[in-house]
C-alpha cells in the first residue's frame, strides 16, 4: 500500500524559507512522476512542481519558478520542496502526490495522480 507522509510546513514571514518533505513507501517509485500541489482556502488545488524518480526531469508552475526547488533523495525515498522568497499568496495546504500512470512522463494535472498525502499547512505572513 502506497503511503505518502508530508512534513515541514509551518508559519513563516514573507521573504522567508521552508523545506517540505514527502516520505514515500509501498512500491517502487523509480521512473514515475511525483509532485507537489497546493490548495488555498476557497480555491482549486493547483500544481506546484513535479519530478520523475530516477531522472532529471523537473517541472514548475510559473508562479514558483526561481523560488521553489523540487528534489528527491533516492536513498530515503523522499521528495523535497525547498521554498524560498515566500509570499503571502503561497499560503496553502501543500500535498505530495504519486502516480502509477505514464512511466517516465512529468504529469501536472491532479487527476493524473493516484495517491495523495494528508497535506501540510504553509502560512506566510505579510
Amino acid at each position: 500500500q502506497v503511503q505518502l507522509v508530508e512534513s515541514g510546513g509551518g508559519l513563516v514571514q514573507a521573504g522567508g524559507s521552508l523545506r517540505l518533505s514527502c516520505a514515500a513507501s509501498g512500491r517502487s517509485f523509480s521512473g514515475y512522476s511525483m509532485a507537489w500541489f497546493r490548495q488555498a482556502p476557497g480555491k482549486d488545488r493547483e500544481f506546484v512542481a513535479a519530478i520523475v524518480w530516477g531522472g532529471a526531469s523537473l517541472s514548475y508552475a510559473d508562479s514558483v519558478k526561481g523560488r521553489f526547488t523540487i528534489s528527491r533523495d533516492n536513498a530515503k525515498n523522499t521528495v523535497n520542496l525547498q521554498m524560498k522568497s515566500l509570499k503571502p499568496e503561497d499560503t496553502a495546504v501543500y500535498y505530495c502526490a504519486d502516480t502509477v500512470k505514464m512511466y517516465g512522463s512529468l504529469l501536472q494535472r491532479s487527476f493524473e495522480y493516484d495517491y495523495w498525502g494528508q497535506g501540510t499547512q504553509v502560512t506566510v505572513s505579510s
